[in-house]
């Protein structure tokens, strides 16, 4: 009975996908990154974010990745006394309201390691972080082995992380993976290879608990360390990669 109802919600999902057309995607087909899409944030954060505001250790660079096979590779190093890695954003160039917005990818592993593939509201700049929402679609540390976290962060929550869910799933270190989310005016679904693990729908809506109701843009990093992702880190395990095969936006 478990089986048949699994696969009468894969079903159901593939045909509400069919619904939805592709408006865009990034393959990672071109030698380098598309800088008319793609932002370098670099550095440590300071004096604005020192520590991008999580206590990170790594500082930021514009050469920690590379394009190999159509795929998003970024390096996590321990280069003499400093860490370094890459971190892009879409903002100002690329940013959506609603839709399947999924991306395929391979995680790093490790302590102290923390990739992610997330989206912030386009209005930061003008209303600040968390009024503007944050959307986890993936996030891993290595320190949790196995688990993978889908969060949101608003004005109610105070930027604190209780719109969240902690999946356990064992093989997720293994090869590819899909990391998704359903986003409509009324809801978020979140899933993992297709299989819902978490969905957000508040019963009051305004901007201090639904802030999603405006055009998100995308960020895809590797921390290390951090208030999340450490405090510590396991040298041994560097270098590291976060391989991204595809970001996808169905509307």
């Amino acid at each position: 009975m478990k089986k048949l109802l699994f696969l009468l919600l894969v079903a159901h999902l593939c045909v509400a996908q069919t619904k939805k057309k592709l408006v865009w995607e990034e393959n990672f087909n071109n030698p380098k990154l598309d800088e008319s899409v793609w932002n370098f944030e670099l550095g440590n954060g300071c004096p604005n974010l020192c520590g991008w505001g999580n206590n990170e250790k790594q500082v930021y660079t514009n050469d920690n990745h590379e394009i190999v096979d159509g795929k998003l590779v970024i390096h996590a190093k321990k280069e003499g006394e400093s860490y370094t890695s890459t971190r892009i954003t879409t903002k100002g160039k690329k940013a959506f309201q609603y839709g399947r917005i999924e991306a395929r990818a391979k995680l790093p592993i490790g302590h102290g390691l923390w990739p992610a593939f997330w989206m912030l509201g386009q209005n930061i700049s003008e209303v600040g972080w968390p009024k503007s929402g944050e959307i986890d679609i993936l996030e891993y540390i290595g320190k949790e082995p196995h688990m993978v976290f889908t969060s949101l962060h608003t004005q109610d929550s105070h930027g604190n992380t209780i719109n969240t869910k902690k999946t356990k799933i064992e093989s997720i270190e293994n090869g590819f993976h899909l990391y998704a989310m359903d986003w409509t005016k009324d809801k978020i679904d979140f899933f993992v290879d297709d299989v819902l693990v978490y969905s957000f729908d508040p019963i009051i809506k305004n901007e201090n608990t639904w802030p999603y109701d405006q055009p998100f843009f995308f960020i895809v990093n590797l921390a290390i360390g951090g208030d999340f992702g450490g405090p510590a880190v396991d040298d041994s395990v560097l270098p590291q990669k976060f391989v991204v095969d595809y970001i996808k936006v169905y509307q």
